[in-house]
């Protein structure tokens, strides 16, 4: 298996606001509970996954106040906080938990206020460093694009953006023609997307982004592959050596530059399994066959 030995400056670099942060990040949403709600069963090994993501050089987290809700915030607080100047941390509005722990919009001018009010107390932050406005679409979570106006989600958090409450914004489940709008709004540093081997619809946002050096940040890397793609991802793990998680995420890395990967887990092992990625180089054979998984 690959070695950790330097990966994370193997990951690369990209900006990130006026931020340069190293390619592959941390996720932080396994650190709530089952189908992230409700507390971890183990708190002490939340915060030592926090802990060992901050050793191995990671600089880039990615949270949110509805995991839990509140609970991976203040696992992060508690863990790392006073923060190291090289720590970016970026959360997501829009969005809010009902008591089941269901994915409900929450993205009026005053639920978006209230949601960074949120983020801001329990991370113990004076303001966010990039703030993700995700946008609630079709599908579980709201993860399809629905392609409608986001103006009136993007100019709240505009506002507090002048307010000095955020200092960079990105936009969620969205489409190319919605990024468009945003800029048209404010600044855009980044783009989180559902994208990974078997769901490629963003080929070409992607492509475009990077020639606009924005940031895109794929989540759900292992997500949605059929009986089929899975078998020839994991054929190809094991010509390699390597998890099916880890040429997952580095064949991210090899796509394009500006993706940035905050793969996330609730175990220290396969955290460094995770960050390891970055140390494997995919042989064009290789890249040839998990390409068609997509195809």
């Amino acid at each position: 298996m690959p070695a950790t030995d330097n990966a994370i400056a193997n990951s690369g670099t990209f900006k990130l606001g006026d931020r340069t942060v190293h390619r592959m990040g941390y996720g932080a949403m396994q650190l709530a509970g089952p189908h992230v709600f409700g507390p971890p069963k183990d708190r002490d090994g939340a915060i030592a996954v926090l802990k060992e993501a901050m050793a191995l050089g990671i600089d880039h987290i990615d949270t949110s106040d509805f995991y839990g809700p509140h609970v991976t915030n203040r696992i992060i607080r508690e863990a790392l906080a006073p923060y190291p100047d090289s720590l970016t941390i970026v959360t997501k509005l829009g969005a809010k938990r009902d008591d089941e722990g269901g994915w409900l919009p929450w993205n009026d001018p005053e639920a978006l206020e209230q949601g960074l009010r949120d983020n801001l107390e329990n991370l113990e932050l004076e303001a966010m460093e990039v703030v993700n406005v995700r946008i609630m679409g079709s599908g579980e979570g709201g993860i399809e694009p629905t392609g409608e106006s986001i103006a009136r989600f993007v100019e709240p958090v505009a506002r507090l953006q002048q307010e000095g409450l955020v200092r960079h914004i990105g936009v969620s489940t969205v489409t190319r023609s919605q990024v468009e709008e945003a800029r048209s709004i404010c600044p855009i540093v980044c783009v989180q997307n559902m994208y990974n081997l078997a769901n490629r619809d963003d080929d070409e946002l992607i492509d475009w982004l990077a020639d606009e050096s924005i940031a895109y940040v794929p989540y759900f890397p292992l997500g949605g592959f059929d009986p089929l793609q899975s078998k020839a991802l994991d054929e190809v793990a094991s010509d390699l050596g390597a998890t099916s998680m880890q040429v997952a995420l580095a064949w991210l890395l090899q796509r394009s530059p500006n993706i940035l990967l905050i793969p996330g887990t609730s175990s220290v092992e396969h955290l460094r399994q995770n960050v390891a990625a970055a140390n494997l180089e995919l042989p064009g054979e290789a890249i040839e066959k998990l390409d068609r998984i997509g195809g």
